[in-house]
């Protein structure tokens, strides 16, 4: 009899079949990959031993060269030599160029939104970038496990916008990567220091500062199941700041200009960042800066002035931890646990100022520079189907809401921040104007009212849309976000079926500040934005009655209407005119219903006169139903 090997669900059918899987930390700093070995989930080490690879390329005539020794050659060859490159992710060209000054990069001029650095050779982008570093750590895994992967979970920033989350997965596409699934880095956190595992579960931080980004999450775990409360945090904004910190004012100290070569500000960054790394142990250290005329400052930096330096920076982590609780409804009593997640955190200024402010120490029991490629590890061995995934679940959310325009420069949204990922949300729409047989849909993301205070993602038409009466037409537009946090959209006619949709892949560009000042600006702005909503929804409803009117007086005015009815009529229109380009939306309402009362009479004949004409040649027992 012959025996039947039956597999359990997400299981390979062959025992022995281990799917080679591993989870990715693309890091502003340093880089490190990670996979589940014994059941064990660990990071994978080079030759000589090192876990961390450091995120830079150097671009060479004859090839390229990333990690360290593109690091140690970072100061003899900026303009080739590209660091932090995780900061210049899903930006568009205006945005670095305005950095320009603080960045020792060579932009070329080009109509593309995407940047491009020049480079000996030839011109790259972030995202290409990214894909050697992506490359490197990919080869590291394949010679570690011997053989090809059959995919990988790559971290994100949970405040990375579309377009940055975009950038990330072109560039594991570029290094020839499966991407299961980008994971949101504070839930990776959570997920490599088992949080879930713990008897009752609970309500958890995970504060993550890295070199050039900082996130935090409020997270609610129990029995397997990663629930994202809210987020928060800022895509610019890391380890990096507080290197520039020390570095300005090693400038000032040692009377360098702004205008320094690019030799020089990169050999300080490096002076700036072995500097920050020996406050972590020790409460001073000396440093010397070349200047460029060939002699030598030499001063002392203690930790009083280093934490004097980085305090503003450490107070925007604490604020957006305030609102990212106040978000979620909790207290800093209400927390459970703080994990401290990325190199940063080894500052002990850091640790002091979260620990005050939660008022309980932090965990910081994994190095923090590896617990985010641990947890993609063991996540990426679930979606292999190494490990059953109803054993764990991740629900993380989305950083800010998602909507529509809709007539009169407003936002509908669709989906709210801090909605639970995946999701899909339906809403219906009409037209405008008679006849109309076109939409354009213009997709937004933001939490102000109108369009213009938010930020637009894509657009796209929907034709063939049968002409009707404005307002007789259904459409259909669904919002679906997928476990990655990335969006498509689609618009449907539903007598038809026509259908329009767009993937949206928005133009590289977010400013440094634009997701915290957005979330700012709602709270700062709510009261005036309620006005203006109101003010816009009361002008577009005049617009309609009087655009109804004007075709309506087109059509049958000379007919229905005496002279004096007609310039009584004509006059109530002028003044609804003239109110709704007011901003009053109180008087626009009245108006509407002023010039509704003028026209009842009118109204009243047209009524008539459609009866009538329907009626013509038949009896009104035809119409009488059974």
């Amino acid at each position: 009899m012959a025996l039947l090997q039956i597999a359990e669900p997400g299981q390979s059918a062959a025992p022995h079949e281990h799917r080679l899987a591993a989870g990715i930390d693309l890091g502003t700093t340093n880089s490190l990959v990670a996979t589940v070995l014994s059941g064990e989930a660990r990071t994978l080490a080079d030759d000589s031993g090192n876990h961390l690879v450091p995120s830079v390329v150097r671009y060479l005539e004859d090839g390229v060269t990333v990690g360290q020794q593109a690091w140690d050659a970072a100061t003899d060859d900026p303009l080739n030599t590209i660091a932090s490159v995780k900061r210049l992710m899903g930006r568009g060209v205006a945005d670095l160029k305005r950095l320009a000054g603080r960045l020792p990069y060579e932009f070329a001029d080009t109509k593309a939104s995407v940047p491009r650095i020049r480079t000996r050779r030839g011109e790259v982008t972030p995202v290409e970038v990214s894909a050697e570093i992506l490359r490197v750590l990919a080869d590291r895994a394949r010679q570690s496990l011997g053989g090809d992967l059959e995919g990988v979970v790559i971290t994100v920033p949970a405040y990375f916008d579309d377009a940055q989350r975009q950038a990330t997965k072109d560039a594991a596409n570029i290094a020839g990567l499966k991407v299961y699934r980008l994971l949101n880095e504070p839930t990776a956190a959570a997920v490599a220091y088992g949080l879930d595992e713990g008897a009752g579960g609970g309500l958890h931080a995970i504060f993550d500062l890295g070199g050039g980004t900082f996130d935090v999450s409020v997270l609610r775990l129990n029995k397997g199941v990663f629930e994202v409360l809210a987020t928060g945090g800022d895509s610019a904004l890391g380890g990096d700041d507080f290197d520039r910190a020390i570095a300005e004012w090693l400038m000032a100290e040692a009377g360098l200009a702004d205008d320094a070569s690019h030799s020089a500000l990169r050999r300080l960054m490096h002076d700036a960042r072995d500097a920050k790394e020996v406050l972590t142990r020790q409460g001073s250290t000396t440093v010397r800066v070349e200047r460029e005329d060939g002699t030598v400052w030499e001063g002392d930096l203690d930790v009083d002035t280093f934490n004097a330096l980085v305090d503003p920076l450490i107070s925007r982590t604490v604020s957006a931890c305030r609102r990212t609780l106040r978000d979620a409804g909790v207290e800093p009593a209400d927390i459970d646990a703080v994990v401290m997640v990325g190199g940063s955190t080894r500052v002990p200024r850091v640790r002091e100022r979260v620990a005050g402010f939660f008022g309980r120490e932090p965990l910081v029991d994994i190095d923090p520079d590896r617990v985010v490629a641990i947890g993609a590890a063991i996540q990426a061995d679930v979606l292999a189907g190494n490990k059953r995934e109803g054993d764990m679940l991740l629900l993380d959310v989305i950083p800010l809401s998602l909507g529509i325009e809709t007539m009169g420069g407003l936002v509908e949204k669709l989906i709210h921040r801090n909605t639970t990922i995946p999701v899909a949300r339906a809403q219906e729409f009409t037209t405008f104007k008679d006849g109309q047989t076109a939409m354009a849909v213009h997709v937004v993301q933001g939490e102000r009212e109108l369009v213009q205070d938010c930020r637009a993602l894509a657009r796209f038409e929907l034709r063939g849309i049968p002409p009707m009466v404005a307002g007789a037409a259904r459409i259909k537009v669904t919002f679906t976000v997928d476990a990655d946090g990335l969006l498509s959209v689609e618009a449907m006619e539903t007598s038809t079926g026509v259908t329009a949709s767009v993937e949206v892949k928005p133009s590289y560009g977010l400013s440094d500040d634009e997701v915290a000042n957005m979330l700012r600006d709602s709270i700062d702005h709510a009261r005036d934005d309620a006005t203006a909503r109101r003010l816009r929804e009361q002008q577009v409803d005049a617009n309609r009655v009087i655009e109804a009117l004007d075709a309506a007086l087109a059509a049958d005015g000379d007919e229905l209407l005496e002279d004096d009815e007609r310039s009584r009529i004509e006059n109530a229109l002028d003044e609804l005119r003239a109110i709704a380009a007011e901003s009053d939306p109180a008087a626009i309402e009245a108006g509407i219903t002023d010039l509704e009362k003028t026209c009842e009479f009118y109204v009243e004949r047209r009524m008539n006169r459609s009866i009538k004409d329907v009626m013509a040649g038949h009896r009104v027992d035809e119409f009488t139903q059974d």
